[in-house]
């Protein structure tokens, strides 16, 4: 059975264990900034889609988003802060849009919170600006100028995947049942690694994603979940 969990919370939790992450420099407080923030990231979106995240400058980014230059340093040191905070509202908003699909589902099992995961994954590839080029970390192969670490999006202590793994562990709650919590979350870890591989090549040459290689993504995964190995 799958615990409620309070999104908000885990939100903030995420953003104070990664304080030594790349990030914003200065977290907007009042309403006027926190607009200017959210335009900003939009803006970094939008640009993304249409040239890629090589192409991408600070100065395109501020100009379409109708600031300043000055403005978006105030709040990002270049553009690695800018992909990292990208990265992370993806995150948040991916966690809160399965938190809520597996609050209409429930009670869920592993089978049936992979099927849903990879389902809003999907559902956010299709329609979220930005997200084929970063996701929760840099989808493409080539690391932009201006990132000196592209691993370490979401935060410096660990890898992208197992960032997003200690999230989605502490969403799933007793979904992943186990005495070892650190096993749990290399198992997570290296599922995304294996869903991120099938994925992109379900993108690769269907903008909607190739239904069959996502099917065969949860299967991929499922299979790897409920696998347990020999004793001894």
């Amino acid at each position: 059975m799958r615990q409620s969990v309070d999104m908000s919370a885990d939100i903030r939790s995420h953003e104070s264990a990664g304080r030594t992450a790349p990030s914003a420099r200065r977290r907007p407080v009042q309403q006027r900034s926190q607009e200017r923030y959210g335009r900003i990231l939009d803006a970094c979106a939008c640009l993304l889609d249409e040239a890629g995240a090589t192409a991408l400058t600070t100065k395109e980014v501020a100009q379409r988003a109708q600031v300043p230059i000055g403005t978006l340093y105030q709040f990002f040191a270049g553009k690695e802060d800018l992909l990292a905070a990208l990265a992370g509202r993806n995150l948040d908003r991916y966690l809160q849009r399965l938190d809520a699909r597996l609050t209409a589902a429930a009670p869920v099992d592993p089978a049936a919170f992979t099927d849903l995961a990879v389902e809003e994954f999907v559902a956010m590839k299709r329609t979220v600006p930005g997200f084929g080029q970063v996701d929760f970390g840099l989808a493409g192969p080539v690391v932009p100028a201006g990132v000196r670490d592209d691993r370490h999006l979401l935060d410096a202590g660990v890898d992208n995947n197992t960032a997003v793994a200690l999230r989605l562990q502490a969403l799933g709650g007793e979904v992943f049942r186990a005495a070892d919590p650190a096993a749990v979350t290399l198992t997570l870890r290296v599922a995304l690694e294996a869903a991120d591989a099938v994925l992109k090549l379900a993108f690769r040459g269907d903008p909607n994603g190739d239904p069959t290689l996502i099917a065969e993504c949860k299967r991929l995964v499922r299979g790897y979940l409920a696998y347990q190995p020999p004793a001894g």
